[in-house]
């Protein structure tokens, strides 16, 4: 396990002994550089505020970049562009194979609705067996990744069975709607609003399959050097969670105008979402293993992986 280290040391220079008050400014990083994807808490967080209005007595310049899938903004952070951010369970598994500098930080409790494989409305697509020697749209490493190779092996073939377009969601929707693919895995609000615009239909969600955690990760560095802002970060999380859960038709009309997709349509996402940014637990770690093995296995990754070595844990625990 990886533990932040949190100084208690009196810092001395000359004659001058520097207050726990002005350790801790010392201590806050200057800048914290967040990544964000359409749609999830961390959006919610960003639209009220909240780590700007917590973070503003310290001087501490919280910055915003979106990107369209999880593998993108984990590319981001490996190269030092970002600090911090949310991706489904496949990202890190596929950024951890690549040798980049995170950990896993928390995540959401599971969520399988929020993540399916989609047929157009009129499709003769009745069953994921169906999908044999069929061409199927997703982003490659992001966490509909794993509900595609899960729900294969279900139906007794493997992705090897199929033929993969591996495109990110605005050019996966155009190759949907064109008819050039047959089938779309995709996540929330895609989701939804490929229900709503398109019409399209769910061949089969995560439900049974996988959990479909988000996880909150975050820089070595920053986990390492500034880990007392990393807590404060989740515990924004947690904050907004318990608001957002019971607030969801607030949670629409907030993201609706944001993200450019009708409230109602919001909504929906909303409601297969799940809320309560927690820690790891062996049980998720388990799991996030099995993803890793499975990936190896399948000649995805190129390494065994070692997931606990890469799970940050909070000073208190």
């Amino acid at each position: 396990m990886i533990k932040p280290s949190v100084s208690s040391a009196v810092i001395f220079s000359g004659l001058i002994l520097f207050s726990p008050s002005s350790l801790l400014a010392a201590e806050d990083p200057e800048i914290l550089r967040i990544g964000y994807q359409k749609y999830g808490t961390l959006v919610i967080l960003k639209e009220r505020q909240a780590l700007e209005e917590r973070f503003a007595e310290r001087n501490i310049n919280v910055t915003w970049t979106e990107f369209p899938a999880g593998p993108q903004m984990l590319e981001a952070l490996n190269v030092g562009s970002i600090d911090f951010g949310t991706v489904g369970e496949t990202p890190p598994v596929f950024a951890q194979a690549a040798g980049a500098d995170l950990v896993y930080v928390a995540h959401q409790p599971p969520a399988p609705q929020a993540e399916a494989i989609l047929v157009p409305e009129d499709s003769p697509i009745q069953s994921v067996a169906e999908l044999d020697g069929k061409r199927v749209a997703l982003n490659r490493g992001s966490n509909v990744h794993y509900l595609l190779v899960r729900a294969l092996q279900d139906a007794g073939l493997s992705i090897h069975d199929i033929r993969t377009a591996y495109l990110p969601p605005s050019d996966a929707r155009a190759a949907f709607e064109r008819g050039s693919v047959d089938a779309w895995v995709i996540w929330e609000p895609y989701l939804a609003a490929a229900e709503e615009a398109l019409g399209a239909r769910i061949l089969a969600d995560g439900t049974g399959l996988v959990s479909n955690h988000e996880f909150y990760i975050a820089a070595g560095p920053l986990a390492g050097q500034y880990p007392h802002v990393v807590e404060e970060i989740i515990e924004a999380l947690q904050d907004l969670d318990r608001w957002a859960e019971d607030n969801l038709r607030e949670v629409a009309e907030l993201l609706g105008p944001s993200i450019g997709l009708d409230p109602d349509v919001v909504y929906v996402a909303a409601n297969r979402a799940s809320y309560g940014a927690q820690f790891l637990s062996d049980e998720v770690i388990a799991q996030q293993q099995d993803i890793a093995d499975t990936f190896f296995e399948l000649g995805l990754i190129p390494t065994t992986l070692d997931i606990p070595s890469v799970v940050w844990q909070p000073s208190n625990e």
